[in-house]
């Protein structure tokens, strides 16, 4: 493999944070509808996060920390309310929203994770249909039951009109090449939608990344795209499911930009680093956190 830029092209979308916030600073206050050369461009934001109370209540006690945490300002408006969402939209000139909710239901034991899943995917379907042309969502899945996650996404794209899934960057500990995940992956494949990557921090670096800077979220969610993507990558998960779409949220972690790097552990490590189809074949594109979707 001689030049990863190849991955780099269709396929899999780099969602940044703050990137439309930084262009908008640039350009003066931000006003729907927005025009580009004199066309009207519609403005879309895949990384839009949202809680719902019903879900929280199966968690008892635990749920506030969970859901508001302290460490986040504004955590609160998670819990939408859509004339205050949409008033917000309209200030940021965002055309839509792409809901998603940041799994935290993966330790939960199996029967407990499908009732969260179940109620957020109900509750994001309902949201979804009063404004159909302002919210979209991705689905949440009971991921560490790869079988139940399976049966989520048909329903929910085939019966409750959500977009895809939203997940992690590992399960327990997993990394998403293993081969349990699999079922899920060709779900999704069959189904024509995208996994939207939503890194949760790296604990091992727990110690390193505590104190001032948010460095948990400023280096530890990019970290964890970057990590659960090369995994896909070099140990063959997209080779096997060329046609699976994937979103990767903090700009695709560091991986857009150390695109030499990866092809050069290929050619001087071939041992530890072993070049695989896909790094060579056209799978990927840049974007920001506005883009389009179906």
């Amino acid at each position: 493999m001689h030049n990863r830029r190849n991955f780099l092209k269709t396929g899999i979308v780099f969602c940044g944070c703050c990137l439309l916030d930084q262009a908008q600073a640039q350009q003066g206050p931000a006003k729907l509808p927005v025009m580009v050369s004199g066309k009207r461009v519609k403005t879309i934001d895949v990384h839009a996060h949202c809680h719902f109370r019903e879900a929280g209540a199966l968690l008892g006690a635990e749920a506030q920390a969970i859901q508001v945490p302290t460490v986040v300002n504004g955590a609160q408006e998670a819990f939408i309310e859509i004339d205050k969402r949409l008033a917000a939209m309209d200030s940021q000139a965002v055309d839509m929203e792409v809901l998603s909710i940041n799994p935290f239901w993966y330790g939960r034991d199996r029967d407990l994770a499908a009732q969260i899943v179940k109620i957020q995917n109900e509750k994001l379907a309902e949201l979804c249909a009063s404004k159909p042309d302002r919210f979209a969502a991705f689905a949440s899945l009971t991921l560490q039951a790869p079988d139940l996650a399976v049966q989520e996404l048909e329903t929910a794209v085939k019966k409750q009109n959500l977009k895809g899934a939203a997940i992690g960057g590992m399960v327990n500990g997993v990394e998403f090449a293993d081969p349990k995940f699999h079922p899920v992956w060709a779900k999704a494949e069959e189904l024509g939608v995208p996994l939207f990557i939503h890194p949760q921090g790296v604990a091992e670096l727990g110690k390193r990344l505590s104190g001032n800077g948010w460095l948990g979220n400023t280096i530890g969610n990019p970290l964890e795209t970057t990590i659960a993507l090369s995994h896909l990558i070099f140990e063959g998960t997209l080779d096997k499911f060329p046609g699976l779409k994937v979103i990767a949220a903090h700009g695709g972690g560091y991986l857009p930009s150390y695109a030499d790097r990866s092809d050069h552990a290929c050619m001087v490590g071939p041992r530890g680093a072993t070049p695989t189809s896909s790094s060579r074949r056209s799978r990927a594109s840049t974007s920001s956190s506005s883009t389009s979707i179906r």
